[in-house]
């Protein structure tokens, strides 16, 4: 191989090492600016899209120990890596393949599964992490929520009681 070629393939792992996922899409027939839009809006998501040869990609996935993903590589392929919220890029793709009709998903890597483009969809219908975070700290709180105004409640009906005796008894003196 030349040291050209070695330095992309190094590069490419380097990259896919050191992000948490990897899209895996067709960019076929998209124009410059399409691409621009869709690397751009990654950003936003600490991701990158990389045009990436399919044999470099197939020699990555058996080094890294993925299935096989020799049905994703066929036609010009690009690869989206990061190490932002894997369910805000993947709604970003979608969304980008809807607009963009000559797009299509292939597939994704993600914690050493691989996932087909139906499984990146559904992914994309998932709340984003912080989301989920903000989901889960309301069930742990609601069952202590719920003991405080149990035992508030005793009192808050005696201060009301009292606020009524207080009005009563200032009614009547008028």
């Amino acid at each position: 191989m030349r040291t050209e070629k070695i330095s992309i393939l190094n590069e490419v792992i380097e990259r896919v090492k050191a992000s948490d996922f990897c899209f895996v899409l067709n960019y076929g027939g998209l124009k410059v600016t399409q691409l621009t839009t869709l690397r751009q809006e990654l950003d936003k998501h600490n991701a990158r899209a990389m045009v990436v040869k399919n044999t470099y990609l197939g020699k990555i996935a058996k080094d890294m120990g993925w299935a096989d993903i020799s049905s994703m590589l066929t036609g010009p392929t690009a690869m989206v890596t990061g190490t932002g919220d894997v369910t805000e890029v993947a709604k970003a793709l979608v969304e980008f393949v809807k607009k963009n009709d000559k797009a299509v998903i292939k597939g994704a890597s993600l914690e050493s599964a691989t996932l087909s483009a139906a499984d990146v969809a559904a992914l994309s219908k998932l709340p984003s992490k912080d989301a989920m975070r903000g989901m889960l700290l309301g069930t742990l709180l609601a069952p202590a929520t719920s003991l405080v105004r149990v035992l508030n409640a005793p009192l808050l009906n005696a201060l009301y009681a009292l606020k009524a005796y207080e009005e009563k008894k200032n009614g009547s003196a008028a």
